[in-house]
């Protein structure tokens, strides 16, 4: 009689495991269909294919695939070297370069699923906590974070007119200003936290409490290594590389289309890199909704950006879903070549072995 309380909780506890594991797969995909769906209802799907077929040249969709490898080869070398602030040894160029192209990879099924393969790749091969790895990720997160305000600042200044188009034209835009002006939403996070602290002050002899706090003590000490790593301002030219290859990613694609070549001439564009900004700017807001790899949110906010400048909704979805194609296919050729570089290293009984 005794066990049957127990393993009633066991059971309740598998279920809502599962009913949780489900739901983060399962939304994603629903978020990236429902506004699929909605963006090409609101097009000529016949002219879009028009477009695609007979007006893209690909030459320069191929050259943004290949800035999008430098870029990710960009991202590893950097992350490689908040890892070895963290006490790990150095990793091969390649090692550092296979986490990133799968954990990009990854991110296609759903999100976050390659950030977490990642850390445990790098921690498992390495014998590190992986605390200690997650906590550099989250620097890495931090780096892009800024890079992201810091650009959206600069399209604040330079296309000052676009940015406001967007509040007054959706309500979104609007409601979010709304809510991050709200002195009630900080009063409620300062005091949400303010509870958290005390309740583990409180109950701080915990086995649960101790264990939380060492945890979040290694991932802060994993955070604060790139205040203090070496290899500072190498850090901060390859994450300057790695944005301006990500914004090189959409302006080349420019080129690639007679709709958005016209930008490049456009009066006032400065050369197309004004349009070029917002669209990359609001496709990196974008992914702050949870999808598969970005599908609809990021579409939708790259179309939105075009119709700015007069390119057509029909163009501008073209122009997204081209481009978000394309760079989900170098995505997927990057992960495959991953999974047959750590498969072949665990065959011959090596990861990639790190240099001394």
């Amino acid at each position: 009689m005794t066990d049957r309380p127990d393993t009633g909780s066991k059971d309740r506890k598998g279920i809502r495991k599962r009913v949780e594991d489900i739901l983060k797969i399962v939304f994603p995909i629903a978020v990236s269909a429902w506004m699929i769906v909605w963006l090409l209802g609101k097009i000529n799907i016949r002219q879009m294919d028009h477009l695609i077929s007979t007006e893209c040249d690909f030459g320069w969709i191929v050259l943004m695939m290949v800035i999008s490898v430098v870029s990710h080869v960009a991202r590893g070398v950097r992350w490689g070297i908040q890892l070895r602030g963290a006490g790990l040894r150095r990793q091969p160029v390649m090692v550092e370069s296979v986490s990133i192209f799968g954990a990009y990879a990854l991110n296609l099924l759903f999100p976050l699923l390659g950030e977490t393969w990642r850390c445990i790749f790098m921690a498992r091969k390495e014998g590190a906590k992986v605390s200690t790895v997650v906590g550099t990720d989250l620097g890495d997160r931090f780096s892009d974070a800024v890079a992201i305000m810091l650009l959206f600042g600069l399209s604040l200044i330079v296309a000052h007119d676009s940015m406001v188009s967007f509040l007054d034209h959706y309500r979104l835009g609007e409601r979010i200003v709304s809510i991050l002006g709200d002195p009630l939403l900080w009063a409620g996070i300062v005091s949400a936290l303010l509870v958290f602290v005390a309740v583990c002050y409180w109950r701080r002899t915990d086995k649960w409490v101790g264990s939380m706090m060492r945890t979040a003590a290694e991932l802060w000490r994993s955070f604060a290594v790139m205040f203090r790593m070496k290899g500072v301002g190498k850090y901060l030219l390859l994450t300057a590389a790695i944005w301006i290859c990500y914004y090189l990613e959409t302006y080349v694609c420019f080129f690639a289309f007679p709709f958005t070549r016209e930008l490049i001439t456009q009066p006032g564009s400065a050369g197309g890199l004004v349009p070029g900004l917002v669209a990359f700017v609001f496709g990196s807001i974008s992914i702050a909704i949870p999808s598969n790899g970005g599908l609809g949110p990021w579409n939708i906010a790259v179309t939105f950006s075009l119709t700015l400048y007069g390119v057509s909704y029909t163009e501008g979805v073209a122009f997204s879903m081209v481009v978000w194609g394309f760079k989900s296919a170098t995505l997927v050729l990057l992960g495959l070549f991953t999974a047959a570089y750590v498969g072949w290293h665990r065959r011959h009984g090596s990861n990639g072995p790190a240099k001394a």
